[in-house]
């Protein structure tokens, strides 16, 4: 019989993709050097490509959820950074039409529109790290290194969703109660809202006290003190490791030397294809293509 190939789930596949049950290190070095290469580079083919990925990934990590996100948060943010560079820079020597005196350049909505599919990359990015690269592998990673920032940087990770679900349990209860009522005046549903940030507020403030008696009962911050932790590096992660290191450093390289940056003003320059962009432009999306193509292969096994 032939095995029909799953799908992915409406939620995403979350924890269960084959690169979040890899070793922490290949997912913090393939997003530091993804969100990287991103941040750093103006090349109009990394960054449509890198946002092309990036949209495609985080709906195979949280599914429908994430489709919204895309759409109802990110679109307008690229319209907003094409509208705001558009109408306060006007360089360039291509002019389109004059409004109110100003000139409208195509060289300020082409950098306008490139400026904001760069900050909406990242986003996406850091939605999917935030996904996949846990509390746990975090601390696992830097722990050692800088405990003190570690346990900060994954409590406040940690801390985001769970006031949100806190919050939800504080205004299901007042709902229960018959204290959160639709049909009353405005001012009645915020001094509803105050209270239920009120309760909020003291549930976290109990709870953060709970939490540091607990881990100073269990000896945190104590010398000697060892952690357990169930991450072991395979030999076939390994291998992945060293790919994935290889282009990494080449992506950088080339970064760091220019041959991903383009000049928008006065005039776009865009310098013709040599060898070494291109080899550049080719590791990134091999190195981007990576994680995605673990999940996949995670699904249909």
């Amino acid at each position: 019989m032939v095995e029909k190939k799953k799908k992915i789930p409406e939620g995403g596949i979350g924890e269960s993709g084959a690169f979040f049950r890899s070793h922490p290190l290949l997912n913090f070095i393939y997003f530091t050097v993804v969100i990287g290469v991103t941040m750093f580079s103006n090349h109009p083919v990394i960054l449509f490509t890198s946002f092309i990925t990036a949209w495609f990934y985080s709906i195979i990590l949280k599914g429908k959820k994430a489709m919204r996100f895309n759409v109802l948060v990110l679109l307008p943010i690229i319209l907003i950074a094409v509208l705001l560079n558009t109408l306060n820079v006007h360089n360039g020597v291509t002019v389109l039409f004059y409004l109110n005196g100003n000139r409208i350049t195509l060289e300020a909505i082409v950098f306008g529109l490139v400026q904001g599919i760069m900050l909406s990359s990242i986003m996406i990015w850091f939605t999917c790290f935030s996904t996949v690269v846990t509390e746990d592998k975090f601390i696992y990673l830097f722990g050692r290194v800088a405990p003190v920032i570690a346990l900060t940087i994954s409590m406040i990770l940690r801390f985001i969703p769970l006031i949100k679900n806190r919050f939800h349990e504080i205004s299901a209860a007042q709902k229960c109660m018959g204290r959160r009522k639709n049909g009353k005046n405005i001012i009645y549903r915020i001094r509803q809202f105050g209270k239920e940030v009120s309760i909020l507020i003291a549930w976290s403030l109990e709870a953060s006290i709970e939490s540091a008696d607990s881990m100073e009962s269990r000896g945190y911050g104590l010398r000697g003190r060892t952690s357990y932790h169930l991450f072991r590096l395979t030999k076939k992660e390994c291998l992945i490791l060293t790919f994935m290191l290889i282009l990494g450093v080449i992506c950088i390289i080339c970064c760091a030397m220019g041959y991903t940056n383009i000049y928008y003003y006065p005039k776009i320059l865009i310098p013709q294809l040599s060898f070494i962009e291109g080899v550049s432009i080719a590791s990134f999306c091999m190195l981007m293509y990576t994680a995605v193509i673990m999940d996949i292969r995670g699904i249909n096994k």
